[in-house]
């Protein structure tokens, strides 16, 4: 008996050369959670797990020809956005998925690098606001992101989870990585104001292991809700994944 297609996700975001996040580590989280996997890519990035040495922009041709390509073929579930360089790159991704797409779009609104590198400089965090997050299903930004898409710091994530979702019309994931002491809080708001908060301890990872955590959780939501899991269910089943429950 032949197996039922898995369902197809794709990940259009920035190529990390060392492979811990961008469209390296979406495809890798695909693949381990059971769905398939395909990619657009933004940008080539010259980069180890702790710098970025070189960023160079693919073309608008290129970027708009590979989602056409996927389109044409894949019956493509759900859509995760990563690293869109600009407001241009912006633009196409974003013309093309109210063209071609009528599945979930999840926006990692990717900004600054881990290292401190912009990976989206301030037209691109315009076009991001008024172009591509109306599209939105869900938003994933880390606490750093919701400040700088709320133009305020963010004092209480749970405000600020909320805040996003009342200001962008979507659901909101505010991802507590970047935060403060040994617990870390993930706050989901979803499209109703609805709040579930998912707590963990900080985990002793090393340099390598914490590259990307960001990226692999957004990317293990997508796949969850491509294989049909509610929204809470989804995220409470991706922190538990990457956290290796």
């Amino acid at each position: 008996m032949s197996q039922a297609p898995r369902p197809v996700c794709l990940t259009i975001g920035g190529s990390d050369s060392s492979g811990g996040a961008g469209i390296q580590a979406d495809l890798r989280i695909f693949e381990a959670i059971g769905v398939q996997g395909c990619s657009a890519t933004t940008a080539l990035t010259a980069q180890s797990p702790v710098s970025i040495s070189r960023i160079e922009a693919v073309s608008l041709a290129q970027l708009d020809a590979e989602l056409h390509a996927l389109f044409d073929y894949y019956d493509i579930a759900v859509v995760k956005t990563g690293m869109l360089v600009d407001a241009e790159h912006v633009a196409v991704v974003s013309v093309l998925l109210e063209q071609l797409h009528d599945g979930l779009l999840v926006v990692d609104p990717v900004m600054i690098s881990s290292s401190g590198k912009t990976l989206l400089d301030k037209g691109g965090v315009d076009a991001l606001k008024h172009a591509l997050l109306p599209l939105a299903s869900l938003m994933t930004p880390n606490l750093d992101e919701a400040s700088v898409l709320l133009g305020e710091a963010v004092n209480s994530p749970v405000d600020a989870a909320k805040n996003l979702a009342e200001k962008f019309h979507c659901a909101v994931l505010l991802k507590g990585g970047h935060g403060a002491g040994d617990e870390l809080l993930d706050v989901l708001c979803d499209q109703e104001g609805e709040i579930s908060e998912f707590s963990h301890a900080r985990q002793p990872w090393s340099t390598d292991q914490s590259h990307g955590t960001g990226c692999r959780l957004a990317s293990a939501v997508v796949a969850r809700l491509a294989l049909g899991d509610p929204l809470v269910m989804a995220v409470k089943t991706s922190s538990s994944f990457l956290q290796g429950d």
